[in-house]
């Protein structure tokens, strides 16, 4: 058995923390739904044990525990934050971090009922994310290029999922993102990965985001995608108001990256109905709705 495959149980937890951080192996255990790279476990009300699984590397949890103390205590929502950092050992060769419980339900498993709250409260915590990053901040590795440099990417989306009867209207939007203008700002701290399953919410509007592990400084049009990703209908220029920081080439961006990241889980729902490893089907739906949003625009 390699070590990718080693079965992640609440005994080999409970063990870990036993070993590294006995004050804390008391507490309840409980798995939580979902994730691929990383595979969470409810510890006690509070807390979260976040174990390294498929990523091949560590980089993307040392990352979180290097910046999240940083940039945390300045957002108006809750993020995870490390209290505690588990060390490989011969028992799980890899890393592992405990970190505070962002309370809420998984967009993808949850709704937005209140969308203008929800648009407001996605701005604020944006604008306070989107500020000039420190010079020794991660830059974006598979993310973050303006679009034309991510051509492959939606070729690759488009050609496996695009409706027939909107696929001109799709391009349209990808080559209109393609031709604005490039990020002239600072590099900004962007989340990078906001999709349904990394955003959380309750009393139907946002509430909390979770899984930083993506971030990085560059273009905030990775963020702002979200305004068609995550937001409800009719609620993206109400958005964009309150944000005030976007230009027309930057929402040019953002709507051809959301298109995008549309395609993207629409894709992963259609592996998740075929039964394919890291499917997600709760997600094409969630996709679809998301792409009906982005051709409306703004």
């Amino acid at each position: 058995m390699t070590d990718t495959e080693i079965e992640i149980t609440a005994d080999l937890v409970r063990d870990l923390l036993q070993e590294q951080h006995p004050d804390l192996a008391g507490l309840a255990i409980r798995e939580v739904a979902g994730g691929w790279g990383n595979q969470m476990w409810r510890l006690g009300d509070e807390l979260a044990v976040r174990m390294q699984r498929m990523d091949p590397t560590p980089e993307l949890q040392l990352k979180e525990r290097r910046w999240l103390p940083v940039l945390a205590p300045r957002l108006p929502l809750p993020v995870p934050t490390p209290v505690r950092f588990g060390e490989p050992s011969e028992r799980f060769p890899k890393h592992w971090t405990v970190m505070t419980w962002v309370p809420g339900e998984p967009l993808d498993h949850g709704s937005i009922s209140r969308g203008d709250h929800a648009a407001d409260t996605l701005a604020g915590f944006l604008q306070a994310l989107h500020v000039e990053a420190p010079a020794e901040a991660p830059i974006a590795t598979d993310r973050g290029a303006h679009p034309k440099n991510c051509t492959d990417g939606f070729e690759n989306f488009f050609q496996a999922v695009a409706p027939d009867d909107i696929a001109a209207d799709i391009r349209a939007v990808w080559d209109d993102a393609v031709a604005a203008h490039a990020w002239e700002g600072p590099p900004v701290w962007v989340h990078g990965d906001l999709h349904p399953a990394n955003v959380v919410v309750s009393d139907g509007t946002l509430s909390g985001i979770v899984d930083f592990g993506d971030l990085f400084a560059g273009d905030p049009a990775w963020d702002l995608a979200a305004a068609w990703v995550l937001l409800p209908a009719g609620t993206a220029s109400r958005f964009f108001d309150m944000y005030a920081h976007a230009d027309e080439a930057t929402i040019r961006r953002a709507r051809g990256l959301a298109a995008m990241k549309s395609l993207f889980l629409m894709l992963m729902g259609q592996n998740g109905d075929r039964g394919l490893p890291g499917g997600k089907p709760n997600w094409g739906p969630a996709g679809r709705a998301a792409l009906d949003r982005v051709l409306k625009g703004v």
